[in-house]
């Protein structure tokens, strides 16, 4: 992807709920406008994080896309 973003997170590993949790944490960590690129292996996440992320009012600035046989990633822009 094309987005620069301040960090990187890797749950590849992690399972819903834990992949959420794991996110929410890094991004109450970064300040406003800050952008995070999230990358899982775990299919359900690639719904469930962004939809979760978005619902707390932060934006999706890439939805997830597989990049390898088993790995996603999106980004996510602070709120």
């Amino acid at each position: 992807m094309s987005i620069k973003a301040d960090f990187d997170l890797d749950i590849k590993g992690e399972v819903c709920p834990f992949t959420f949790v794991k996110t929410k944490l890094k991004l109450e960590s970064m300040e406003s406008g800050q952008v995070l690129r999230v990358v899982v292996d775990h299919e359900p996440a690639t719904k469930n994080v962004p939809r979760s992320a978005e619902n707390e009012g932060h934006e999706i600035l890439a939805w997830p896309h597989k990049f390898n046989e088993t790995d996603w990633e999106f980004i996510i822009k602070k709120k």
